[in-house]
């Protein structure tokens, strides 16, 4: 996106990293399509910012400078107010623009008078346009806004459908195993630019270096696959014949697909769980039945998934900009097996879990709407897994919520684990 301010190298800086003394690069530049200044923060200006943000949501993205001269582009610092600059033009927007348009901001402080200073607003463009502005919806002509109609409008609506069109199609998205097993996926789509510039080779480098240093934080070992368009990171050799593990696919936006394995029990495991089963309640399994390992499973899961936690804390990214949505592959009629007493007891009354659905893609949920400020991707797949596969999250049944709290809680003996969950 657009920068109007540039470091010593003549490099586009971002919002964070703009000092007091950068605005002094604004004296030279005009007002205009991605670019414009307001000299004080009156009324009448408050009136107008949902309107420009809006408008700059419409079209490619801008920055609105609060603090700047409009005729000479001096620096007119604006008092600091007891409120927050932030949450004061946040509101504004949830207020006065529909859907919330995406932005961020600064109060950048006057270094010789920290009780003023000037507030620099970067507007994104954005992925779901059109955004309405007090029913009005706004676009940019030239340096100012104005209303859009027509073949203006058509291409709004037209942008917000070829997005949603790309998220569904990153959903389909499947990374290779020797053999089917049953797989947890999570997909987390960047929603940036729709313009967004293919990443240098050593931006590349860098990402492949952090997610490096996740896997060894995470005591994982870390094999590195070039796909044609992504780089997937195993924590095991994708060799026929080896315990499959999970796989974290990274593209050059940044979005990544988790694919996990269900850890499934074989041979006198197997027999026993089944057998532990069969003596609680009226059940015959067949032959070809495959037994998931609940507390395996669950561990396998959230630890892979906090690698994406950390790889994002490693990048200063948010997941704010993504939209997350999850699937089962090859889960149909795999059992749930725990043994946790409280398990044998539910199975007992109840009968054992298992997974009913396969290939089942869940609604795509987008976080920066507000009611995902603490996502975290360990919790999210978590808890999504166990949901997905026929615990019952959210039951108004008290056994049934003291069964989820046991299994999302299942601590295997230590020592028990390895052989399943490493390399």
């Amino acid at each position: 996106m657009f920068s109007p301010f540039r470091d010593d190298r003549g490099n586009p800086k971002g919002l964070s990293e703009v000092t007091y003394d950068d605005l002094s690069q604004l004296v030279d530049m005009d007002e205009g399509y991605v670019l414009e200044f307001k000299r004080s923060f009156t009324a009448g200006v408050r009136a107008k910012v949902p309107k420009i943000i809006a408008s700059f949501a419409n079209s490619g993205g801008g920055w609105l400078v609060i603090g700047i001269a409009d005729d000479d582009h001096a620096v007119c610092p604006v008092p600091r107010l007891s409120a927050d600059y932030s949450q004061m033009i946040g509101e504004l927007c949830r207020r006065h623009v529909s859907p919330a348009p995406p932005f961020d901001m600064r109060f950048i402080t006057d270094p010789a008078d920290d009780g003023q200073g000037v507030v620099v607003i970067r507007v994104e463009e954005g992925r779901f346009p059109p955004y309405v502005a007090d029913g009005v919806v706004e676009i940019r002509e030239g340096s100012t806004s104005g209303p859009a109609t027509g073949a203006a409008l058509v291409e709004l609506y037209g942008k917000a459908t070829r997005r949603r069109e790309q998220i569904s199609e990153f959903c389909r998205r499947t990374v290779y195993y020797q053999r089917p097993v049953p797989l947890f996926d999570l997909y987390l789509y960047r929603l940036g630019s729709m313009h967004d510039e293919v990443p240098s080779r050593e931006e590349v480098n860098a990402r492949a270096d952090a997610m490096r240093a996740c896997f060894e934080a995470q005591g994982l070992t870390c094999y590195v696959q070039h796909a044609h368009d992504s780089l997937i990171f195993r924590a095991s050799i994708a060799f026929d014949g080896m315990v499959p593990h999970s796989a974290i696919e990274l593209f050059p936006d940044e979005s990544i697909k988790l694919s996990v394995p269900a850890v499934l029990l074989a041979g006198g495991e197997r027999l026993r769980a089944l057998g532990s089963l069969g003596d609680v309640c009226s059940f015959t399994p067949d032959d070809g039945m495959r037994v998931m390992s609940a507390p395996d499973t669950l561990r396998r899961v959230t630890r892979v998934a906090s690698l994406l936690d950390r790889y994002i804390r490693e990048r200063q990214g948010a997941w704010q900009q993504y939209a997350a949505a999850y699937e089962l592959e090859n889960m149909e009629g795999v059992l749930l097996w725990s043994d946790d007493p409280l398990y044998l007891s539910y199975a007992r009354d109840r009968g054992p879990l298992f997974c009913g659905t396969t290939d089942c893609r869940s609604r795509v949920r987008y976080l920066d709407d507000g009611e995902h400020d603490s996502f975290r991707a360990r919790q999210f797949a978590g808890s999504h897994f166990f949901e997905a596969c026929g615990l019952p999250l959210g039951s108004p049944d008290e056994l049934d919520n003291r069964l989820v709290d046991a299994l999302l809680r299942t601590e295997r003996p230590r020592g028990k684990e390895s052989g399943r969950l490493a390399s």
